[in-house]
């Protein structure tokens, strides 16, 4: 049993390679995932922010916001990537040698949330030079950057199942539109209760918000008060759903 587990976790770290050295022989890919959250904290700060009313300065406000919005950028290159492999036939190829099958979705999920974490790291580096000045001690950062890699996670789990059902690359591009459009429609840009009131109910209550809550709470040094414990649940639960649902969408496909 050991052994066993221990050739499955070697195949799942084969396949984290394999797909990190696909990202980095494409490296426009990963210098638009940055880019594209780069350009919109530009953009939010230095174009809108002088007409955002918030508590405190708009771009210690919109940071956290920004970052999870990586993970949506992301999320639609992880998607694609398991649906090029799927149409293109080389999952058929792997099936045809001793790798376990979980090492497939395990290898994007875990590259994807790599992925992702240094695209959040570099974006609140250059908050960081823009003048992002955190108040948060060791605890609160730790704290943070745990639930920012709880979300990653979940959204990867997410995107892999939106990937495996999807025909076509196309359209598991369109299928993470949901997951880009979330964060607009939260906490991130602008506080909820300036929002009409038939899309502040949706707002508050959608998972991105309490996670950006949070977190924001989490670096500022302000009150988290009653958003962790539905940030945390939340995450959890995308996680588990996405994992469950790419896994059955997996062992169906590959039953054939």
């Amino acid at each position: 049993m050991i052994t066993g587990i221990r050739s499955a976790v070697d195949d799942a770290a084969a396949m984290t390679g394999r797909s990190l050295t696909r990202m980095l022989r494409t490296p426009e890919t990963m210098i638009m995932g940055v880019a594209l959250p780069v350009m919109l904290l530009l953009l939010f700060v230095y174009v809108f922010g002088g007409a955002m009313q918030t508590r405190t300065g708009y771009l210690d406000y919109v940071v956290p916001g920004i970052i999870l919005l990586c993970a949506g950028f992301g999320s639609s290159q992880t998607a694609v990537s398991v649906t090029g492999d799927m149409v293109h036939g080389i999952v058929d190829r792997f099936r045809s040698m001793p790798v376990a099958r979980s090492a497939f979705l395990f290898g994007h999920v875990v590259s994807s949330a790599a992925r992702n974490l240094v695209t959040s790291l570099v974006v609140i580096g250059v908050a960081v030079i823009m003048g992002f000045r955190p108040t948060a001690g060791p605890m609160q950062w730790l704290g943070a950057l745990a639930l920012i890699a709880l979300f990653i996670l979940a959204i990867s789990w997410l995107a892999a199942a939106l990937g495996l059902v999807a025909d076509s690359e196309e359209a598991a591009n369109g299928f993470t539109f949901l997951l880009l459009f979330l964060p607009y429609v939260s906490s991130a840009f602008v506080p909820t209760d300036t929002m009409p009131s038939w899309l502040h109910g949706f707002a508050e209550n959608q998972p991105v918000t309490p996670v950006i809550e949070t977190v924001r709470g989490l670096l500022l040094g302000t009150p988290v008060g009653d958003t962790a414990l539905p940030a945390v649940s939340w995450c959890a639960g995308i996680a588990a759903v996405g994992a469950v649902w790419a896994i059955t969408s997996f062992t169906r496909k590959t039953a054939r």
